[in-house]
């Protein structure tokens, strides 16, 4: 199956033909469907074989879960861009470390955004990359897991933007504005993967492949995230979990125009808008303490 969240909240079946409307077939009553079905003993795969409700074309697809508890984020997890980063002094900035060094970080679940929403970019005058990434939605809460137990815990695959202001802030400040975690078009259930290291991923700006890579380029899987995650934190139901990204990232502005592609997953076409907004020109004056 291919959930996927459209509409304002309603959860379907993404088919060759269309989508499905499972919101009220499966009695689905929260503005989060996903999560809400990751929590239930729920199964739509009963009416994949139903008559559309609607073409692609004519709904807004949003992001698959609406706001998860976290997103868990894997740094520098394949070899070639952990050469880029070095060899670029705008990415190795606080940036040179592996999950082995410094461990994951998180991304705040108000940076989730769908497809059809879009990135802005907040500053005219800072570099803004993109970065596609492989990324996956948990079907259960777990903790302390070990990682050959993961796999059964993981409600489907779905590709992820994480969009990065450069520069010294910390890295989920950098990470973390508003649109700056794009997931879509739909979450792929396990069933649909034969096997999520070896997919192949692609990222275009404006027609251009920048990024291309498959996923068995890996250094750390995806359960050996989530098992090394589970130690300090509960992995809850609905948080996301994404990989890290290959070679190739490279600044984004206000009218390019990014298409993500992973095999077996689905693809996406996200616009970049820009603000009018010069980070020279913020001004935050410190608090007078102790007067």
């Amino acid at each position: 199956m291919r959930l996927v969240r459209f509409n304002d909240d309603r959860l379907g079946l993404l088919t060759d033909d269309g989508i499905v409307d499972v919101t009220d077939r499966l009695g689905l009553e929260t503005n989060d469907p996903l999560r809400e079905y990751a929590t239930r003993d729920l199964d739509a795969s009963e009416f994949s074989d139903a008559d559309a409700d609607y073409d692609r074309g004519e709904v807004r697809i949003e992001s698959p879960v609406r706001r998860p508890g976290k997103v868990i984020a894997a740094p520098l997890n394949y070899e070639n861009h952990v050469e880029e980063a070095l060899a670029d002094k705008d990415i190795v900035t606080q940036e040179w470390f592996t999950i082995e060094d410094k461990g994951y970080f998180l991304k705040a679940p108000s940076s989730v955004a769908g497809p059809d929403d879009g990135i802005e970019v907040p500053f005219s005058d800072r570099r803004v990359d993109h970065e596609i990434e492989l990324a996956f939605v948990m079907g259960e809460d777990v903790k302390d897991i070990d990682s050959d137990d993961v796999w059964d815990a993981i409600l489907g695959y779905t590709i992820l933007l994480d969009v990065s202001v450069r520069g010294d802030q910390d890295r989920s400040n950098r990470k973390s504005y508003d649109t700056f975690t794009i997931i879509g078009p739909c979450v792929a259930t396990p069933d649909e993967i034969d096997d999520p290291h070896d997919l192949e991923m692609e990222l275009q700006l404006n027609g251009e492949t920048r990024q291309q890579e498959n996923t068995g380029e890996m250094i750390y899987s995806c359960a050996d995230i989530v098992e090394y995650a589970s130690i300090g934190a509960t992995i809850e139901a609905g948080d996301v979990i994404t990989t890290g990204t290959p070679e190739g990232v490279s600044a984004i502005t206000g009218g390019d125009t990014i298409d993500a592609e992973i095999e077996s997953v689905g693809s996406m076409v996200v616009d970049v808008t820009e603000r009018d907004l010069s980070f020279e020109d913020v001004d935050v004056e410190k608090s007078q303490l102790n007067e």
